[in-house]
C-alpha cells in the first residue's frame, strides 16, 4: 500500500506543477515527491519540510503552528502564509486527506509563488486542483481502511492482554489467524506509558480510541496496535504494540519501533511539558501464547523507565533489576510508615541520599562522590535518615526496607 500512497503523491505533484508530501493526521510522514528534479533545492529552501524527510515527522511546535489555520477541519484546499520566523521559508497549499467527514492526513505543497493564480474558494473550478482533490480522496479511502484494519487488530490484541482467559483463547484464534504466518514467528511487546487515545486531545472529528495513524503502525514495524485503557496505578493508558522481530535474540526492531512511538504527539502527558513517555519491551517469545505475561514484563519495564530515567527512555524488561520485583507488588499503601517521613518533601535531600548510598552498596566514599558531597556531611545526613526513620542503616533488614520503599516511591511518581 505504500507504493499506492506514492503514486498518488506523485500524481498531485504533477496535476499543480509543485513538490508535494503527504502526512497523516499525527503529522508522520507517508510519501514525499519532488518535481522536476528540484528536491535539493526544495530541501535546502524549507528547514520544515527538510526535518520532515529526514525525521519522518515534523515536531509539535510546527504541528501546533499548522493546525492554528484550522487544517483539522477545513473542508476545501487552505492557503498557508510563509513563515520565516518558524522555518517556514515558502508558502504552503493544504490539501485536506478526508474520507467521510474525518481527517485521515494532508498533503502539503510547497508554493513559491507560481500557484497563486489557483482559486481555492472553488476548487472543482480548475482542472489542475480537481485532479489534486481527487487523489487526495482517493489517498483518505486508502487511509480509512489502513485504519480500520488496524483497528481490528488492535481490538483482538487488546482482548487478548486484558481479557478473562476464556476470551482471550478467542481473540488468540482471531488473531492468529488475521496475522497469518507472523503469529508463529518470533514477536515481542512494547508499552509506551502513558498514552493518549485518540478524543482525548482534542481530535473531536477522530473515530474511535484508535492508537495512532496506519503510517506510524506501517514505518514502526508494528503487527497489531492498541490503547490499553487503564494500564497504569492512576488510570491512565498505555499503548501495546506487536512488534515482528527476525529472532527472539535479536530485539532490534522493537528497539526502533519503541523510538518512533515515543515520538508520537500521543505519547506522554499533555499537561506536562515536556510530555515525557516512557518504553518497555518485554522478553521476546514465539507465537501468542505468552503475550499476556509479554504484556506485563514491557508494561513494568516502561513504568521502570519513567521512574528511573537512567533506565530509559526505552527499558527492556531483563534490564530494570529490582523493578522486575517493584512494579508487582501492590500499589494500595503509599509507603512503608517508618520511611514515610523521608517521604516529605522538606526532606528530598535527604531521600536522595539514602538513595544513593543504598544504590553504592553503603560505601561511603563511592557515594560521597556520586552525590558531589564531602564524606562527613554524608555522614551527618545518614544520621538525620535514621532519626526520621528508626531505621538503623548498619542492619541488612533495615537498609533492604528503605532501599525498596524509596525505589518504589518512584513509581509512584507521576
Amino acid at each position: 500500500m505504500r507504493g499506492e500512497y506514492q503514486q498518488l503523491v506523485d500524481e498531485i505533484s504533477a496535476a499543480l506543477g509543485a513538490p508535494a508530501t503527504l502526512e497523516d493526521r499525527d503529522f508522520v510522514l507517508i510519501a514525499f515527491g519532488a518535481h522536476e528534479g528540484d528536491e535539493d533545492l526544495d530541501l535546502m529552501m524549507d528547514p520544515v519540510r527538510t526535518r520532515s524527510i529526514l525525521q519522518r515527522r515534523s515536531t509539535a511546535a510546527v504541528r501546533a503552528w499548522f493546525e492554528a489555520f484550522g487544517i483539522a477541519g477545513a473542508q476545501a484546499p487552505l492557503r498557508i502564509p510563509p513563515d520565516p520566523a518558524a522555518g517556514v521559508f515558502r508558502g504552503r497549499i493544504c490539501l485536506p486527506v478526508r474520507y467521510r467527514g474525518v481527517v485521515h492526513g494532508y498533503v502539503w505543497l510547497l508554493d513559491d509563488g507560481h500557484l497563486a493564480g489557483l482559486d481555492l474558494s472553488m476548487p472543482f473550478a480548475d482542472p489542475r486542483l480537481a485532479q489534486a482533490m481527487e487523489s487526495a480522496a482517493r489517498i483518505g479511502a486508502l487511509l480509512a481502511a489502513e485504519a480500520r484494519a488496524g483497528a481490528e487488530l488492535g481490538e483482538l490484541l487488546r482482548e487478548l492482554l486484558t481479557a478473562r482467559p476464556a476470551g482471550r483463547e478467542v481473540a488468540r484464534g482471531a488473531l492468529r489467524e488475521a496475522l497469518g504466518t507472523a503469529a508463529d514467528g518470533p514477536l515481542a511487546l512494547v508499552a509506551v506509558a502513558p498514552w493518549r487515545a485518540a478524543g482525548e486531545d482534542g481530535d473531536a472529528d477522530q473515530p474511535g480510541p484508535d492508537a495512532g495513524g496506519p503510517s506510524l503502525a506501517t514505518q514502526s514495524g508494528v503487527a497489531a496496535m492498541c490503547a490499553v485503557p487503564a494500564a497504569l496505578p492512576d488510570g491512565s493508558a498505555a499503548l501495546a504494540a506487536l512488534i515482528r522481530l527476525r529472532a527472539v535474540s535479536s530485539p532490534a526492531p522493537a528497539m526502533a519501533a519503541a523510538d518512533r512511538l515515543l515520538r508520537s504527539p500521543r505519547a506522554g502527558r499533555p499537561e506536562v511539558a515536556p510530555a515525557l513517555a516512557a518504553a518497555g519491551i518485554g522478553t521476546p517469545r514465539k507465537g501468542l501464547a505468552e503475550l499476556p505475561d509479554a504484556w506485563a514484563e514491557a508494561l513494568a519495564a516502561a513504568r521502570a523507565a519513567g521512574a528511573e530515567r537512567r533506565l530509559g527512555p526505552v527499558a527492556e524488561w531483563a534490564g530494570i533489576g529490582p523493578y522486575r520485583v517493584l512494579t508487582g507488588l501492590s500499589t494500595e499503601r503509599t509507603a512503608d510508615p517508618a520511611v514515610l517521613p523521608l517521604l516529605a518533601a522538606a526532606h528530598t535531600e535527604l531521600a536522595r541520599t539514602a538513595e544513593v548510598y543504598l544504590d553504592c552498596a553503603g560505601q561511603a566514599g563511592r557515594a560521597a562522590a556520586a552525590l558531589g558531597i564531602h564524606r562527613q556531611t554524608l555522614y551527618y545526613r545518614l544520621g538525620r535518615v535514621e532519626q526520621l526513620t528508626g531505621l538503623d542503616l548498619d542492619d541488612g533488614e533495615d537498609r533492604l526496607l528503605l532501599h525498596m520503599t524509596l525505589k518504589a516511591a518512584r513509581l509512584r511518581q507521576p
